[in-house]
């Protein structure tokens, strides 16, 4: 994966399904990505986005976590964008 911001849909995915699938683009993440969009949605993606709040947030390769565009995604940060 080369590019800078990489969308990732956890939809309808158990917590065990999305740490799979996190953890495959955290490392298939190529030196051009930037971010990581994880799409969990909201209505049913809390149980989600909570699990990645506690899980990757001492992650080696995550900066730091923000909220997306809306509260369905959420956002890791590999690398600053300059």
């Amino acid at each position: 994966m080369n590019e800078p911001f990489v969308k990732v849909d956890l939809h309808g995915l158990t917590k065990e399904e999305a740490v799979k699938m996190i953890d495959r683009a955290i490392a298939t993440a190529g030196p051009s990505t930037y971010q990581l969009q994880l799409i969990h949605g909201y209505h049913r993606g809390t149980n989600l986005r909570s699990m990645i709040q506690e899980e990757y947030r001492w992650h080696p390769k995550i900066i730091r976590i923000i909220p997306g565009d809306n509260p369905g995604i959420t956002v890791l940060v590999l690398r600053e964008l300059f």
